[in-house]
């Protein structure tokens, strides 16, 4: 049988200018734009850390090769930094994680009122990180703010929230936790309508108690998704800066300097643009490394 014949152009449209080429047309200009806003700077940033460039020196830069390296690694400024952010993440991530499933678990198990509910608990996440810096600057004054009015009509006395080394950590933590909690439980929240509704019937009728159907169950269906949320929440809890800069501005003293306001500090009040080039090439390093092996216990958790 003789084959068909190929289906002919459309009308308007030249013989050259197939499928492919329409595709690689209309994709080129975002592709190049998002080349020339995130892979070229980090070329760039690459390329600084190997030199002692400064933004406010003039001439051109000069090699110092793994020297900038060298000198952050072996800073005992930067292990107190590293220090600092690593208690801040784990504290941050692990409060939101714990008060995120049990928000989600409650609301789960409302049939009315749990789409209000949802929304009022969303508001947080909404607001800008700068807006909820001043608002709870104002909340946590030691002299005008809510929370110390409120805990002098408990016949309590003042405390210096965001001025005493032992509480600024602390209230840093209280604060991003109150924003970001509902981003962990919006995703419970998701994992826990998912779990097939036959399966608690099963354990109803084999009269198993609600903490075996939480503990055989509702957790370990969840618990994958949860732990991708936590993931995504330590990423970003690690390159805090925007809630340090309102709140404390890395005092008192340097007790809530992150590494990211420390590189922030080190480029822009400092201008060493070639050790700050260094420091975030190394966070982007370290990220990366963390995150692999984090997917990696995910895939292993996945296939057992």
């Amino acid at each position: 049988m003789q084959e068909a014949s190929a289906t002919p152009p459309a009308p308007g449209r030249s013989r050259h200018l197939s499928d492919r080429w329409l595709t690689v047309a209309f994709i080129s200009p975002a592709l190049l734009l998002l080349l020339a806003m995130s892979v070229f700077p980090l070329l760039w940033a690459l390329y600084l850390s190997f030199t002692d460039y400064s933004a406010t020196r003039g001439g051109p830069a000069t090699f110092v090769w793994f020297e900038n390296f060298t000198a952050i690694l072996t800073s005992a400024q930067v292990h107190m930094r590293a220090f600092t952010t690593v208690l801040y993440v784990v504290g941050a991530v692990t409060l939101q994680t714990v008060l995120g499933f049990a928000i989600a678990y409650l609301i789960s198990r409302r049939v009315r009122g749990r789409g209000v509910l949802t929304t009022l608990f969303l508001v947080p996440m909404m607001l800008s990180p700068v807006v909820v810096g001043l608002f709870w600057r104002f909340m946590l004054d030691a002299q005008f703010g809510v929370i110390n009015s409120m805990l002098g009509s408990l016949g309590l006395g003042q405390v210096e929230w965001l001025t005493k080394q032992n509480t600024a950590l602390i209230s840093l933590i209280v604060v991003d936790t109150w924003q970001w909690t509902p981003f962990i439980m919006l995703i419970a929240l998701a994992g826990l309508t998912a779990v097939p509704k036959y399966l608690y019937e099963a354990a109803s009728i084999d009269r198993a108690s609600e903490w075996f159907r939480f503990r055989t169950i509702t957790l370990p269906l969840v618990w994958p998704l949860l732990l991708i949320a936590v993931l995504f929440r330590a990423i970003e809890a690690f390159r805090l800066f925007d809630l340090v800069y309102i709140l404390t501005s890395g005092g008192p003293g340097v007790s809530t300097e992150t590494l990211s306001f420390h590189v922030y500090k080190v480029a822009f009040l400092g201008f060493n643009t070639g050790t700050a080039s260094a420091y975030g090439i190394l966070m982007v390093l370290i990220v990366i490394v963390l995150a692999q092996l984090y997917m990696r216990y995910l895939n292993k958790l996945k296939e057992d």
